[in-house]
């Protein structure tokens, strides 16, 4: 399946009246980089992506939602889940959830020991909650630190920065639900 990801965003902006610079100091990426996203020059990133659905007011499903599709299969299998890796990161976070386009986001995340989900605390609008099936996680916020072990869950404010670090000595499976999505 091919996604011309970069005529929508262009499509979006300038239905929106917005020049490639305002979407710039909404998002944080440099208009050299939106224009070549918008020309198909180059691949956004995870990370570029959400920074530009935020500065555009979607969701990054937004730019995967494609028209005329068969309805969607309520069931996700598996091995059929669809899988999204970031590149300032090496966890890996499974949907739960049959496409992006979704009011909530429902994660499978596995984390090698040692690696984290982010290098920096981040932030974004809405909740999470997360319970640790596997191993044991860090859960680092501006405010105070806490660690998960298998079966415990936690709740956040999603505004709170954070991120989450694998202290264990064995993968760490984790699943979250997160609203409104965040990828």
């Amino acid at each position: 399946m091919e996604i011309n990801i970069g005529s929508k965003i262009r499509s979006l902006r300038k239905s929106m009246n917005m020049s490639i610079s305002d979407l710039s100091k909404k998002s944080g990426i440099s208009t050299g980089l939106i224009s070549q996203i918008e020309r198909n020059m180059v691949v956004p990133s995870i990370e570029s992506l959400w920074k530009i659905s935020k500065g555009l007011n979607v969701s990054i499903g937004y730019f995967f939602n494609e028209k005329n599709k068969v309805p969607i299969n309520p069931i996700v299998r598996k091995d059929q889940r669809k899988k999204i890796i970031t590149a300032n990161s090496n966890a890996i976070y499974e949907l739960l959830v049959p496409d992006l386009n979704r009011k909530i986001e429902f994660l499978y995340i596995t984390i090698e020991p040692g690696d984290s989900t982010t290098k920096e605390l981040i932030q974004h609008e809405g909740e999470e909650c997360g319970i640790v099936i596997k191993g044991k996680l860090l859960i680092k916020t501006e405010l105070k630190d806490y660690i998960l072990e298998e079966g415990d869950s936690i709740y956040l404010d999603s505004s709170t920065p954070h991120r989450y670090i694998n202290i264990g000595d064995k993968p760490c499976i984790s699943i979250w639900a997160m609203t409104p999505p965040s990828f």
